[in-house]
């Protein structure tokens, strides 16, 4: 509970600033080991499951296949959500996120060990669903946790975009260091990464977990929930009252997200099988070029986050939409000439606009819902998003192809998500109010 030893409201500046500090990083940390365990599921998807739990399928249907087992991890977020969300705003944010560190964590270690088509046939893939499914609940209550556990330290809301923006980092981090253990073991010889080494990676996330248990278990709980707890305003139903008194923001926060998720999930997960079954160009290269573009990310997104303290949240956010809206016919173009340097340029290019969305993403959505309700509604609104953008996107994206041997399709459902996103950030309201400039108050001034 916040109440039991260190009280964070009762810490000098100096002291609160190395408390900002450890919150970040360890957000940060914590959320790219969550999700390089997301991401690297998403990387060996389009690479390696349709063969191995697939076998009999037409290659197109196989993809289609395993691409709908990767998107139940994203149906299973928004109860992921619902679960820790309320916890969050129980028993406090730092509790949630070691759950949640762990549910992810041990999902993904398993999924090294699930045995393929060859050996238990269709139960292969029911065994890998289920795990799946579990990795979405994990991922599904991580995001509110990092991303309050970060900004609910903040004195200020000159510097919330820029706080927020850090745990938002871990996901470019996750991309790179899931897209650089498979470029890593896609180098063994002949067939061995297809028959076993594709497991290594996964199993690789038990000594991550690790890192990132030590790391958090060293943090103080934030002065937003201590206050709350103090002040007895902890709802007893949160995931309840904030279903109820803000619908609409929930709603919201989702349909932004929709040129943000559903067009990053073709860019780093659908490109594989479309640069590898239609444009003829190697594994390794897309690896590659994906690794490439989380790093760009890398600076992109605190940037993003920051300038959007200069320039107004939705200003930046809506920026972000439009370009993506157009990017995505750019992109496809470039991915067609068949040149490896622009379809590598393209691949790099493809992040940025998704980054003028993400990396103010996090106080935009977190700064619609009041403190007692942040955790739950934030939560609950982004991973939404997931039901309705990112799982489905992939699939979707796969479907357009085939049906219409177009990629043109794919672009006009990039553009008719950013329009939505346009329209629901134009609605957005920020609730936060003085608990989060209210934090400042609570360090003792030395």
């Amino acid at each position: 509970m916040a109440t039991l030893g260190l009280d964070s409201t009762q810490l000098t500046v100096s002291e609160h600033q190395r408390q900002l500090r450890r919150a970040v990083i360890a957000s940060t940390i914590g959320t790219a080991i969550e999700w390089y365990d997301f991401f690297l599921y998403s990387t060996v998807t389009g690479l390696v499951f349709a063969k191995l739990f697939f076998p009999n399928s037409d290659p197109w249907v196989g993809t289609l296949e395993a691409f709908a087992i990767y998107a139940v991890g994203f149906v299973a977020r928004p109860i992921g959500a619902a679960i820790f969300g309320h916890f969050g705003d129980r028993i406090g944010r730092k509790s949630t996120l070691i759950a949640t560190l762990l549910l992810m964590g041990l999902a993904t270690a398993a999924v090294a060990v699930v045995p393929t088509y060859a050996s238990i046939g269709i139960w292969g893939a029911v065994i890998l669903t289920v795990l799946r499914f579990v990795q979405g609940v994990g991922v599904g209550g991580e995001w509110g946790g990092s991303v309050l556990m970060s900004m609910e330290w903040a004195r200020n809301d000159q510097s919330r975009g820029l706080i927020a923006s850090w745990p938002q980092f871990g996901v470019p981090c996750g991309l790179f260091l899931a897209n650089l253990a498979v470029l890593a073991f896609s180098q063994m010889a002949g067939d061995q990464f297809l028959a076993w080494g594709w497991r290594i990676p996964f199993a690789l996330s038990i000594i991550l977990v690790a890192v990132g248990l030590y790391i958090r278990l060293g943090i103080l709980e934030t002065p937003v929930f201590s206050k709350l707890v103090a002040e007895r305003q902890v709802d007893r139903t949160p995931m309840l009252t904030v279903i109820r008194e803000y619908p609409k923001e929930i709603l919201l926060s989702a349909f932004a997200r929709m040129s943000e998720q559903a067009p990053f999930y073709i860019f780093t997960a659908f490109v594989f099988s479309y640069g590898i079954g239609t444009l003829h160009v190697s594994r390794d290269f897309l690896l590659t070029a994906v690794l490439s573009a989380s790093v760009l990310s890398f600076v992109s997104i605190p940037l993003c986050g920051h300038i959007s303290d200069q320039i107004g949240r939705k200003n930046m956010y809506m920026l972000g939409a439009a370009a993506t809206g157009i990017f995505g016919f750019i992109y496809f173009a470039m991915l067609n000439t068949g040149s490896p340097t622009i379809i590598f340029l393209a691949i790099i290019l493809s992040l940025i606009p998704h980054d003028m969305q993400y990396g103010p993403q996090a106080a935009l959505i977190a700064e619609s819902f009041t403190g007692r309700l942040r955790y739950s509604g934030s939560s609950l609104g982004y991973q939404l998003a997931s039901v309705i953008a990112g799982g489905p996107a992939p699939l979707i994206a796969t479907w357009l192809f085939g049906t219409f041997h177009s990629a043109t399709a794919i672009a006009l459902y990039i553009a008719i998500c950013a329009v939505m996103t346009l329209v629901a950030t134009a609605m957005m309201t920020d609730y936060t109010g003085k608990d989060i400039n209210a934090v400042g108050a609570h360090a003792r001034r030395v």
